[in-house]
């Protein structure tokens, strides 16, 4: 009896070796499909063409997810997407393909998007049309993650933020430079003064530190806090300096470059001394918060932060159009609300 069971047992076992030998050379097509998602879970994402798409694909459809995701899956992708903008739009064929491969249903409309996942990532790299998409996200109550920049001008971020509170659904928007090497250690009540810097790249459709300077100007929000009251930038075609003066007589500055190594990073003035910020700590920490504001509808920046940042940028903008002349932001929010 005790020979028959161990035949029994080899045979089912060589059996299922087989099988999972089989398998491996089936096509992805007829393999058998893993469990989704639970309900609620469900991530789709608006625009293939950034890396931060996939980023973000590739660590929420990880074989092995980190438990610090929760379950979250991305499962379906609607891929447009700039259309104008050479270095967004080649990018989305190669890209569509990558997220196939990690089990992402690309579908043909936001509508249709929005029918198959509980939450949303706003990845679209052009900010001109993060508006128009973002108002089907609102009108579907789903929570929305929006990738930088929230809008390619302060007057869309404003309406943004308008048609956020008019559906009562808040959102998230961040740099993953928000998440900056050294941040964690500094204690924002004990900051004096801070100046910090990235690349600034710019793209002739968008305001010129919307596009890619919000990285770093994240980062001195991030340290300094609101209330800047006025911004003044020097420019040249390779570098901008922008000093921005807070309402309680700090100062606080951002270095853009366009030569060079691109490196992010910074120098914070405390009353304990001198911090310094960097390197680049990954998407994992963006990543993190946005999960958490998926799950509680809180978010971790506030609108006013955002916002603000927003009329920096845009100030700084205004400050080289009038030849370096210092540009308060209340001037710039009060022409972007008549928009």
């Amino acid at each position: 009896m005790h020979s028959l069971n161990r035949r029994k047992f080899i045979i089912q076992s060589a059996t299922a070796g087989i099988g999972l030998g089989l398998m491996t050379h089936l096509p992805a097509s007829a393999r058998p499909t893993p469990a989704g998602p639970a309900d609620g879970k469900r991530v789709g994402i608006i625009g293939l063409d950034t890396s931060h798409a996939i980023a973000f694909a590739k660590a929420l459809n990880a074989e092995q997810q980190d438990p610090v995701y929760d379950g979250y899956k991305v499962v379906a992708a609607y891929p447009y997407g700039s259309k104008d903008i050479e270095s967004s739009v080649k990018r989305i064929p190669g890209y569509i393909e990558e997220v196939k491969k990690m089990g992402v249903e690309i579908v043909g409309s936001i509508k249709e998007l929005l029918g198959k996942t509980d939450v949303i990532l706003l990845e679209t790299n052009d900010g001109r049309l993060h508006l128009e998409q973002a108002l089907e996200v609102f009108k579907a109550g789903k929570r929305m993650f929006i990738d930088k920049p929230v809008a390619a001008s302060l007057s869309d971020t404003l309406k943004i933020y308008e048609a956020s509170k008019k559906y009562n659904i808040p959102i998230f928007t961040a740099s993953s430079l928000r998440y900056i090497k050294g941040i964690e250690s500094i204690d924002k009540k004990k900051v004096l003064g801070a100046d910090t810097y990235s690349p600034a790249v710019l793209e002739k459709t968008h305001p010129d530190f919307f596009w890619y300077g919000i990285h770093g100007v994240e980062t001195l929000y991030t340290v300094m806090g609101t209330g800047c009251k006025s911004v003044t930038r020097v420019n040249t075609p390779n570098t901008d300096i922008v000093v921005g003066i807070w309402g309680d007589g700090r100062t606080g500055t951002f270095r853009g470059t366009r030569t060079g190594k691109h490196d992010y990073g910074g120098t914070v003035f405390t009353e304990d001394g001198n911090k310094v910020l960097g390197p680049y700590g990954g998407y994992e920490p963006l990543l993190v918060d946005i999960i958490r504001y998926f799950k509680t509808g809180e978010v971790p920046v506030t609108p006013e932060e955002t916002i603000e940042i927003f009329a920096f940028m845009e100030a700084a903008d205004e400050s080289k159009r009038q030849g370096g002349k210092s540009v308060t932001l209340e001037s710039v929010l009060a022409k972007a609300n008549k928009k």
